[in-house]
């Protein structure tokens, strides 16, 4: 494996570990001071802190169904191992490495839950919109699909999309990237 190869991987695995960190320590915290307690106001009816077991996905879809939860985080983490592995170790897919990470620690912190507690514990709540109670692992989520529609359409060019194939490599290499 190359030096720089390995820095990746090195730096991906740091993040994905900090990301799980961070959404496993935030819901300890909500279950520790939020459940069973008031809500705590941040903004007047607009965004509070509001504790909830959440059993389904959002919007309430698919209560209790603990199975398909997790087989479809394992497909979903296997897809994002894939990309990180199979994408070059350029600058220019940065920021895609960066939305496989995030999918990854989402995806992973909320199947700690399912796997440990058979629920997600939710705990942000903006009730201005009355949008669903999410939690940290939710957010890296949209984030990540937030960045990579933006990639997708304003970023990368039709040659970029060659690493997303299951094809197998050119023996002549891509274009090196523009920066």
């Amino acid at each position: 494996m190359k030096r720089k190869q390995f820095l990746w991987y090195l730096w991906g695995l740091i993040a994905l570990a900090a990301g799980i960190a961070l959404d496993q320590w935030t819901k300890f915290l909500a279950a520790t001071y939020l459940k069973g307690e008031a809500d705590i106001v941040l903004i007047k009816d607009v965004f509070c802190l509001h504790y909830l077991e959440n059993r389904g996905a959002a919007f309430g879809i698919f209560q209790g169904q603990k199975t398909f939860f997790i087989i479809t985080t394992l497909l979903l983490l296997a897809a994002a191992l894939y990309f990180y592995i199979r994408l070059p170790y350029t600058k220019r897919f940065t920021a895609f490495r960066v939305c496989t990470v995030l999918v990854a620690a989402g995806g992973i912190g909320n199947m700690i839950d399912r796997l440990c507690n058979n629920y997600v514990t939710d705990f942000f709540y903006f009730e201005l919109i009355d949008f669903p109670v999410f939690n940290v692992a939710d957010i890296y989520v949209v984030l990540a699909m937030c960045l990579f529609c933006y990639l997708a359409f304003f970023y990368f060019k039709e040659e970029d999309y060659q690493y997303f194939t299951f094809r197998k490599k050119q023996s002549g290499q891509p274009q090196k990237e523009q920066e």
